[in-house]
């Protein structure tokens, strides 16, 4: 398999009906900063869902978490390139996960996407010990979804001790 950043070309990507999902509609495919443009991508997203009862939120994201693990996996065959930078499915699910329950506003979506970013990028133990020992698919969505844990956590405790 190839490196995670190798150059695939976006016709490629766009093509493909998997790829094109794992890619976040195309917004992985963005030549900077990938992950965070795929986690902005999912803010519409976010937004769609945001209003229903937190058991259907729930289950909606643990449903798209499953997806996720088939779609990044049979994406990262296609395309033969272990955990793509441009695979961003996982970020969506991150994102769900960081805003599970808050109220949205511009101050928590964005607190959300800047700490979700925080998490995922600077991979503290033990995302950073997951990322390295658990690959295909369910690699590729697990380190995200601890990221949007932690970042929950962070962002809850904010708004405990700074209710907006």
């Amino acid at each position: 398999m190839s490196s995670k950043r190798e150059k695939i070309p976006a016709k490629r990507i766009l093509q493909n009906p998997i790829c094109f999902l794992a890619f976040g509609f195309g917004s992985g495919l963005a030549p900077i900063a990938p992950g965070t443009f795929g986690t902005l991508a999912a803010v519409p997203f976010y937004l769609m869902l945001a209003n229903l009862p937190i058991p259907a939120y729930l289950g909606v994201t643990f449903l798209l978490f499953l997806i996720g693990v088939w779609l990044c996996g049979r994406c990262e065959q296609i395309l033969g390139a272990q955990d793509h930078s441009g695979i961003v499915w996982d970020e969506f699910v991150g994102l769900f996960i960081t805003l599970a329950g808050v109220t949205p506003s511009l101050f928590t979506v964005t607190a959300g996407f800047c700490l979700f970013r925080l998490f995922d990028a600077l991979k503290p133990w033990p995302i950073s010990w997951l990322d390295r020992r658990v690959h295909g698919g369910l690699g590729i969505m697990l380190d995200d979804v601890l990221a949007g844990v932690f970042a929950w956590l962070g962002l809850r405790l904010f708004l405990n001790v700074w209710p907006v």
